[in-house]
């Protein structure tokens, strides 16, 4: 078994048993979220789980990402003319670029869905636009006929809850005098930083608090630099592989656009995403993606 199967197969294991009594109690298909830090592996990790619980263990498994429910193009970039000055929009990414009633849709029609039709699954191309990436079209997206069992969502912002004005004003604080991990916080405007705070806050209420999920994994790291190590080591192999990519500084730069909600939301959701324990299994990676603990949140 290989490394990243292993490692997943033991965040699993704390859930499986909790699952399959869910799957052979409720006809609705469950929602398994996965959170990851950028360079983490989660869109890997996301795969491996519907490998694993489809073939091992007979439950129909599909997978979904944040990442595929952006706005349009055009939308996009309506966004971020709005206020230039807003450098958390600058890219797509961050609470409040994503299509919030297509989510909200989608999970509905899948809560509802028994097999009876076809389901269409959003799509996002982000090859288009010169990489600033446009919604498929609506004939290009995946279709289900089959009644999913458990439906993987899987996205970097997954699992964060909104905080109270005042704490994301201490954090800002507290960035702005070099007590955080990176301090990203102060390379913005906090009005800006609470904007994405009230996207987040609506995101939760249609499809992504904790009421919206059957159980999480959150694959976590206890520095977060590592993040710019393993995104770094991502672009350096694909530029080995495809011959371009992006530059460290531009890389950096990426990073510098997630690092600000990782370091306001990471420390809530570390926690547990549950007011009961068991449905939350949290796995921290150490600087070479090794495992250094899982814990039942």
């Amino acid at each position: 078994m290989s490394d990243l199967s292993s490692n997943v197969q033991r965040a699993l294991d704390a859930l499986l048993p909790k699952i399959k009594q869910q799957h052979a109690e409720s006809s609705e298909p469950i929602i398994l979220g996965i959170s990851g830090l950028q360079g983490s592996g989660k869109s890997t990790w996301a795969s491996k789980i519907v490998e694993i619980l489809t073939s091992q263990h007979q439950l129909h498994t599909i997978t979904i990402s944040l990442d595929d429910l952006y706005k349009t193009h055009d939308d996009l970039v309506a966004q971020r003319e709005k206020d230039t000055e807003n450098k958390l929009y600058r890219t797509r990414g961050q609470p409040g670029t994503h299509e919030e009633q297509l989510a909200a849709k989608f999970f509905s029609d899948l809560k509802a869905y028994r097999g009876n039709a076809e389901l269409k699954i959003p799509s996002f191309d982000k090859s288009k636009f010169n990489g600033e990436g446009d919604r498929a079209p609506e004939s290009e997206w995946p279709v289900i006929t089959r009644k999913p069992d458990v439906v993987v969502f899987e996205g970097w912002c997954v699992g964060f809850q909104p905080l109270p004005s005042s704490a994301i004003e201490q954090k800002y604080k507290d960035a702005l005098a070099g007590k955080l991990p990176v301090n990203t916080p102060a390379q913005h405007q906090l009005q800006h930083l609470m904007g994405i705070n009230e996207s987040l806050r609506r995101y939760c209420d249609a499809f992504m608090g904790p009421q919206h999920f059957d159980f999480f994994i959150h694959i976590d790291t206890d520095d977060l630099n590592n993040v710019y190590t393993w995104r770094l080591q991502q672009e350096h192999k694909l530029i080995e592989a495809k011959g371009s990519g992006m530059s460290d500084d531009q890389v950096r730069a990426f990073i510098d656009g997630y690092m600000p909600s990782y370091e306001v939301y990471l420390d809530v959701l570390r926690k547990g995403l549950f007011d009961e324990k068991g449905r939350h299994v949290r796995v921290e990676l150490d600087k070479l993606r090794r495992i250094e603990k899982i814990e039942e949140l």
